[in-house]
């Protein structure tokens, strides 16, 4: 009762802005079924469409996987605050924290959401307690994930979101996505989830254990999912200022009324490759964690695939991890009819040149250079983006403009702007 009891005074403080959304008839319904009858809190999403409005996937690897010595405990009564951007909007939330590559259950004391001010410090009025069935903590089992309670809170678009979570007992190995580009928080003990500014917090640059924000809505938004490797990841974009390529489209999505208005989510990975793994910073290998990455997230209705760069160029860095197009090309087909088995169209997008990175071979040229035909002449996905063409230079088309990158491989910010503006949004009409 008294979980319910702050879920409507929370909602009621703000009424004000709820008022000025179409969806609020249908919210304050919600609000008011909960004040008659407030035995469930299942009544607050009762009749909403859950679309997921950010997410990251764990680039970590299964504690099976990692050397007895990297098998640790990675916090103990510690507090993170991870900061996230959404895409769309909504004034009901909920989250997912994962435990997926843990090696025992995880204890989740407590944990809020708010609105980011600057840093780790937080919009006051904002600060949100978070619930799961009705309490403030849980005990996450080993390889899973779990979703917190529907809450009434106001979270724009394109914003900086704040979650905190509180780890109270030795956490075992950590779920976490490594290249976020994203400055996030970790204290050295205590429990600071209710706190409007971490004092004597560290730094981090990844994402320990949250892995989407969801958003109810009364409309029939739905979310693109684009599942890639670093470039979509964001590698070589500036920190702390949301210019990775999904970024960039989603901000011309919902920026000009004349297109469709879509979630976008990032499940990119540097590092990660179509077929094979070896490394815990770079992931479980496409085919494994798409059901996880892609088909559990909410309100899916496309996938934007870039990925088969690393299957080509980490081939000359391990042995015996030689690929062909054809078994990059085996692969896409793979996830092409898991997508569509779930009723999600699938856009390829064309690898793009990497004359000069650190892996380039003139052979690996042919390889990207037959996948590209593939994925352009095959008519086997639901659309192409041709990414390849925006950023290769002119000149020398096998690399990529030297004004989009620093190391031949990762756009810039301009490069993955230019990447976004390529994109032809009447594919996901």
């Amino acid at each position: 009762m008294a979980t319910i009891i702050r879920i409507i005074l929370g909602a009621g403080f703000r009424l004000n802005s709820l008022l000025k959304r179409a969806e609020t008839a249908a919210l304050l319904l919600f609000l008011q079924l909960l004040l008659v009858a407030p035995a469930s809190l299942a009544q607050l999403d009762s009749g909403l469409h859950w679309v997921t409005t950010w997410s990251a996937s764990p680039s970590s690897l299964p504690a099976g996987m990692l050397a007895e010595s990297e098998r640790v405990d990675a916090f103990k009564e510690q507090t993170l605050r991870l900061i996230a951007h959404s895409s769309i909007g909504g004034d009901v939330v909920r989250i997912r924290v994962s435990n997926t590559h843990g090696n025992k259950r995880l204890d989740l004391g407590a944990a809020t959401i708010a609105l980011q001010e600057n840093g780790s410090r937080v919009q006051a009025s904002t600060l949100t307690a978070l619930t799961f069935g009705g309490e403030e903590s849980i005990t996450i089992a080993r390889g899973a994930s779990v979703l917190s309670d529907p809450v009434a809170f106001t979270l724009p678009p394109l914003s900086n979101v704040s979650v905190s979570l509180y780890l109270p007992s030795p956490s075992g190995t950590v779920t976490t996505h490594l290249a976020a580009a994203q400055t996030n928080y970790v204290t050295a003990r205590g429990d600071f989830t209710d706190a409007v500014r971490l004092e004597g917090e560290q730094e981090i640059s990844v994402w320990n254990y949250l892995t989407a924000i969801e958003v109810g809505r009364t409309d029939d938004i739905t979310a693109i999912v684009t599942l890639g490797d670093s470039i979509t990841d964001g590698v070589g974009s500036t920190q702390d200022t949301n210019n990775r390529w999904p970024n960039y489209f989603a901000r011309n999505l919902l920026s000009d009324p004349n297109l469709p208005d879509f979630a976008v989510v990032n499940a990119g990975i540097s590092g990660n490759r179509v077929l094979q793994e070896n490394s815990p910073r770079f992931g479980e290998n496409l085919q494994v964690r798409f059901d996880r990455d892609v088909l559990a997230l909410s309100g899916v209705s496309h996938i934007v695939l870039l990925e088969g760069i690393n299957d080509i160029g980490m081939a000359m860095m391990f042995a015996g991890e030689d690929v062909t197009p054809d078994e990059i090309i085996a692969g896409y087909r793979q996830i092409i009819t898991r997508a569509h088995a779930r009723g999600i169209k699938i856009i390829g997008a064309t690898l793009t040149p990497f004359e000069g990175a650190a892996y380039y071979t003139a052979e690996g040229e042919v390889k990207r250079q037959a996948v590209n035909a593939w994925i352009r002449g095959s008519n086997e996905f639901d659309g192409v983006i041709d990414f390849e063409i925006p950023v290769r230079d002119p000149e020398h088309p096998t690399r990529l403009l030297p004004s989009y990158t620093s190391d031949n491989l990762h756009p810039n910010d301009e490069g993955y702007k230019a990447m976004a503006e390529a994109i032809d949004v009447s594919l996901f009409r």
